[in-house]
C-alpha cells in the first residue's frame, strides 16, 4: 500500500513538472491564432477600436458635448472629419466616445458575466457535484428560462431611476459628486444586466468539460497524493478549460456590444450626454437627416458593424484553432 501510494506521489510529482517542459493549452492556441491572417486582421480591428475608445480623452479633437450651433449639420471637413449633428457637436470626437462607453461596457460585462461567474461556477458545479452543483444549475435553469431581451428592457427602465437616486444619495454621503456626471449609474446598471443572463452558457460549456477532465489520471494522481480541491482546479483542470474561456470570451463580446447599442437605441441604455452608438444610429435615422446627411447614419453604423463582424469572425477562427475537426 505504501508502495502504491509513493507510487503515485512520483506521477503526481511528474504532472506537476509538465506544466514547466510544455506550453500551456493556453499558449498554443494564442500561437495558433497568431499564424492566421485573418484572426490577426481582426485583432487589429478589434485593438484599434478599443484603443480610440480607451484613450478618447487623449485622442478626440472636440469634447463629446462641446457645441456650436453656427455649425450645425456641417459636411465633412478638416476639422470635422465626420462632420458635425445638428447642435454642432463633432461626429469624430462623439464616435469615439460611443466606442468608450461600448469598451467599458463590454469589458465590465466579459469580465463578470463572460468569464469569472461562468468561469468560476463551472469549474465547482464540474468539480463539486451534489448540493453545489444542484443549486448553480436550477439558478442557470430559472435565468435561462427567461426571455433576456424584454428582462433586460425591464431591468433597466424600472431599476434605472432608483438606481440614479441611489447614487446621487451615496454621493451626497461621501461628498463627491463625481459618479452621476460620468455615467456611473447607467455603465453599472447595464453591465450588472447583462452579466445577469450571460453566464448560463458558459457555465454548462465549463461545467460539461470539467465532468470529463474530473476523470482523467492525472487528476486521480493529484487527488490520491493528498493535492486540495483549490489547487487541482487551479493547477490540471483550469488550464485545460481555458481555450473554451477564450472562445466563449470572443464570442460573447460581440454579444455585449450589440446589446448594450440595442438597448440604448431602445431608449433604456446610456442616457445624454454621454454619447453612445446607439444614440447616434437613433439620431442619423431618420429620414430627413438620412437624405441630407448621410453620413451621420453611416459612420456609427458601420463601426458597429465592422466591430461585431471582427468579434464573429475572431470565434470562428479560435473554434477552428481548438477543435481543427469541427470544420
Amino acid at each position: 500500500m505504501t508502495t502504491a501510494i509513493g507510487g503515485e506521489a512520483e506521477v503526481y510529482a511528474e504532472l506537476e513538472a509538465e506544466p514547466r517542459r510544455a506550453a500551456s493549452p493556453t499558449g498554443r492556441t494564442l500561437r495558433r491564432l497568431l499564424r492566421k491572417k485573418l484572426a490577426v486582421a481582426c485583432l487589429v480591428v478589434i485593438a484599434i477600436f478599443y484603443a480610440a475608445g480607451i484613450f478618447a480623452p487623449l485622442l478626440a479633437p472636440h469634447g463629446y458635448s462641446e457645441q456650436n450651433l453656427d455649425l450645425s449639420f456641417s459636411g465633412p471637413s478638416v476639422d470635422h472629419p465626420f462632420g458635425t449633428d445638428r447642435l454642432g457637436r463633432d461626429m469624430l470626437s462623439r464616435n469615439m466616445y460611443a466606442a468608450r462607453t461600448t469598451v467599458v461596457v463590454t469589458l465590465a460585462t466579459v469580465l463578470a458575466g463572460g468569464f469569472v461567474l461562468p468561469l468560476g461556477l463551472g469549474l465547482l458545479a464540474g468539480y463539486r457535484p451534489g448540493a453545489i452543483d444542484w443549486a448553480i444549475n436550477r439558478a442557470g435553469e430559472v435565468l435561462s428560462s427567461l426571455p433576456a431581451l424584454p428582462m433586460l428592457l425591464l431591468i433597466n427602465a424600472s431599476l434605472r431611476t432608483r438606481f440614479v437616486d441611489l447614487v446621487s444619495w451615496f454621493e451626497d454621503r461621501i461628498h463627491y459628486h463625481g459618479l452621476t456626471s460620468s455615467g456611473f449609474a447607467d455603465y453599472f446598471l447595464i453591465f450588472s444586466a447583462l452579466s445577469l443572463f450571460g453566464w448560463v452558457g458558459g457555465m454548462r460549456l465549463i461545467r460539461t468539460q470539467v465532468l470529463t477532465l474530473r476523470s482523467a489520471e492525472y487528476v486521480l494522481a493529484a487527488e490520491a497524493s493528498g493535492a486540495g480541491t483549490w489547487r487541482i482546479i487551479s493547477r490540471h483542470l483550469l488550464p485545460n478549460v481555458m481555450p473554451l474561456v477564450l472562445v466563449g470570451v470572443s464570442a460573447s463580446l460581440g454579444a455585449v456590444a450589440g446589446s448594450e447599442i440595442a438597448l440604448t437605441f431602445l431608449g433604456v441604455g446610456i442616457q445624454p450626454p454621454h454619447p453612445s452608438f446607439g444614440a447616434l444610429i437613433t439620431d442619423g435615422a431618420s429620414r430627413t437627416v438620412l437624405e441630407n446627411h448621410p453620413q451621420l447614419l453611416l459612420v456609427p453604423a458601420s463601426i458597429v458593424a465592422s466591430l461585431i463582424f471582427a468579434f464573429n469572425l475572431l470565434g470562428d477562427a479560435l473554434n477552428d484553432v481548438i477543435t481543427p475537426g469541427a470544420r
